[in-house]
């Protein structure tokens, strides 16, 4: 139990790199928002979490039955986990965050798809850029 990280794991390691190579710019585990999220970009104001498929209740209807060590102990403490979650996912929606949740696998097997997902919502959540065009009577004047 004593090598199980909390932050800095592989598959974050991984998405941070690739969505560095993107030009996206982030905050690791911003104590300012609920949950601390592994990754904030407050920029497109989303909140990407890498969830452990066993910390956090992966196909929990069929891997309940699959914990045979201390069940009285994980089975609450895995159900407290996921109802935490979406407890942490309400404060930040209400926030006006967009929250992201990757499953440890999903980035490792599939970082695209994750990176793509990523760069989607930021481009969705972009404000559009301001436009000011010059203004025409100052054109005309400086050569005067």
């Amino acid at each position: 139990m004593g090598k199980i990280r909390s932050k800095n794991t592989r598959p974050e390691l991984l998405l941070r790199k690739a969505l560095f190579a993107h030009a996206i710019r982030f905050r690791l585990y911003d104590k300012r928002l609920p949950g601390r999220p592994d990754i904030s970009i407050r920029k497109y104001k989303l909140a990407i979490f890498i969830d452990g498929e066993f910390w956090h209740g992966y196909d929990w209807a069929i891997r309940r039955e699959q914990v045979k060590s201390n069940r009285g102990f994980w089975l609450p403490k895995i159900e407290r986990n996921m109802q935490r979650d979406r407890q942490i996912n309400q404060k930040l929606v209400e926030a006006g965050y967009t929250v992201i949740r990757f499953w440890q696998q999903d980035v490792t097997k599939n970082l695209g798809a994750c990176v793509q997902e990523v760069l989607s919502l930021a481009a969705e959540r972009q404000e559009p850029a301001q436009f000011f065009p010059p203004d025409i009577g100052s054109l005309y004047l400086r050569g005067e």
